[in-house]
C-alpha cells in the first residue's frame, strides 16, 4: 500500500492548473484564484490624515496656559489650507493634516471656552497622524498570483482603486453515483435500498471550493450507461469524481468503464478510513478529463475527498498553496490499539481545549462527520494516551473558509 504522502505526491504531480483567465469585477471575485500579481499604483493612505477627531497643531507653538484660535475646520474628504502660525485646525477622523501641523490632540484632551482652545496634553510629534503610504506604498505588490481571494483581500484591492481583477476560470467538475440500491430523499425506499447521502456531501463540497459542478446524479448499474456518463462529463469537465463502484464485482462497472474510455490507476492507500482510491483519465477526441474514484462508504468518501480531491482541485484552480495545515492538539482520550495504517479520527475540541473523539469511528457512521469539527491524525502503530499531542485538521480549513 502507498503511504498518504506518496499517494498525494503522485496524484498532485498529475494536476496541471487551468490556463484560461478572465477579468471580473472586484466585488464579484470572492473565492476566486488570482491569475497575476496585483501592484498598487498609489499610496494608502494617499495623504497624511488624522486617526482621531481633535485638533491639529504645531508642537513648537505650545506654551503653558496658551489659548489657541481655530483657524479652519477640516472634515474628511475636504481640502486643507496650510496651518496659520499660532492656531489649531479642527479635524475629524480621516481628514487631511494641514501643512505646518505635526501632531493631533484628541478632542477629549482639550478644553474649549468660547472661541478659545486650551491644550491639556503634551503630544509627541506625529501623534495620531497616519502618514501617506503607511499601509501601502505605490509600486508595492499587495496580492500574489495563486492567492485565493477573501473578502478582506477584495477590500485591499479596492483600497488601491482596482475595479477589476484577473482570475483563473472556474474548474469544471462532473460527478455521478452508481448503484441500483441508491434512492433520493423523497422517494420510497425499496427493500435493500439506501438514500444517496454521498451525492449531497460531495456536490456541495465541490461547490464550496468554487467549482462549476455538473451533477449527473445516480447512474444505473450498467456498463454502457456508466461509459456514456463518463464520455458525456469528459466532453465538458476538467475532472470527474465518482463514489463507489470501484470493486471487481459483477455489478461494479465504474472500473471497467474508465478502463474502456481512457486509463485507470488504482491505489491502495495506507489510511483508515478510505483505503481504495483510483485516478484515471477519460480520453475524448479533442480533450481529456481527470478521473478520481472515491470509496462508497460515506465517511471514507468524505475523508478521501478532503485528503486527495480537495488539494487536487486547488492545484487545478491555480492556487499556490494546497497543503493541509495541522495544529498540534492535546488528546483527551486513549487510543490503545492503533491500526497499521494511518488513521483519521473524527474529533472535536472540548471546553478544556483538548480533543475528544466520536465514540463510533466506523466508516459508515456519517453522524461522526456532523458531530466532529475536524480530523485527528494517528500515526501507524502508535498507541495514544490521554494528554499526547497529535496533528489536528479543522474542517474549517477545508470547506469552511474557501
Amino acid at each position: 500500500m502507498l503511504s498518504l504522502q506518496e499517494a498525494l505526491a503522485q496524484l498532485l504531480a498529475l494536476a496541471e492548473p487551468v490556463q484560461e483567465k478572465l477579468s471580473i469585477d472586484t466585488i464579484e471575485a470572492d473565492g476566486r484564484v488570482l491569475a497575476c500579481d496585483q501592484v498598487s499604483g498609489m499610496n494608502v493612505p494617499p495623504m497624511d490624515n488624522t486617526q482621531m477627531d481633535g485638533y491639529a497643531l504645531n508642537i513648537d507653538d505650545l506654551k503653558p496656559g496658551r489659548a489657541f484660535e481655530v483657524s479652519q475646520r477640516i472634515p474628511a474628504g475636504h481640502l486643507a489650507r496650510p496651518l496659520e502660525k499660532g492656531t489649531v485646525a479642527r479635524v475629524f477622523t480621516g481628514a487631511f493634516i494641514p501643512q505646518g501641523a505635526d501632531a493631533v490632540v484628541m478632542q477629549e484632551q482639550v478644553q474649549v471656552e468660547g472661541d478659545q482652545v486650551f491644550i491639556l496634553h503634551q503630544p509627541q510629534r506625529g501623534e495620531w497622524i497616519r502618514r501617506a503610504g503607511e499601509d501601502i506604498r505605490a509600486g508595492a505588490r499587495i496580492l500574489e498570483k495563486g492567492e485565493r481571494l477573501t473578502p478582506q483581500a477584495l477590500g485591499l484591492a479596492a483600497s488601491v482603486g482596482l475595479a477589476k481583477l484577473q482570475v483563473y476560470r472556474r474548474v469544471r467538475v462532473g460527478c455521478f453515483f452508481t448503484g441500483d440500491e441508491l434512492a433520493m430523499p423523497g422517494e420510497p425506499l425499496r427493500p435493500g435500498s439506501i438514500y444517496n447521502s454521498n451525492r449531497f456531501v460531495l456536490v456541495n463540497m465541490l461547490r464550496r471550493l468554487g467549482c462549476e459542478v455538473e451533477d449527473l446524479g445516480i447512474i444505473a448499474d450498467k456498463l454502457e450507461l456508466t461509459r456514456a456518463a463518463l464520455r458525456d462529463a469528459a466532453d465538458r469537465c476538467d475532472l470527474i469524481v465518482t463514489s463507489g463502484g470501484m470493486s471487481v464485482g459483477e455489478e461494479d462497472h465504474v472500473k471497467p468503464a474508465v478502463e474502456a474510455e481512457g486509463v485507470l490507476r488504482a491505489w491502495q492507500i495506507a489510511i483508515k478510513p478510505g483505503k481504495p482510491l483510483a485516478w484515471g483519465k477519460i480520453i475524448r477526441p479533442t480533450r481529456e478529463a481527470h478521473f478520481i474514484g472515491l470509496p462508497g462508504n460515506p465517511v471514507s468518501s468524505f475523508v478521501t475527498f478532503l485528503l486527495f480531491v480537495q488539494p487536487f482541485i486547488l492545484k487545478l484552480q491555480g492556487q499556490r498553496d494546497w497543503a493541509m495545515k495541522a495544529l498540534p492538539m492535546r488528546t483527551d482520550f486513549d487510543w490503545p490499539k492503533p491500526d497499521k495504517r494511518r488513521e483519521f479520527l473524527r474529533v472535536r475540541v472540548n471546553a478544556e481545549g483538548g480533543l475528544e473523539k466520536f465514540p463510533n469511528q466506523s466508516s459508515g457512521v456519517l453522524t461522526s462527520t456532523v458531530w466532529g469539527e475536524g480530523l485527528a491524525e494517528i500515526e501507524p502503530n502508535r498507541p495514544i494516551k490521554n494528554g499526547d499531542l497529535i496533528p489536528y485538521y479543522s474542517f474549517n480549513h477545508w470547506y469552511g473558509e474557501l
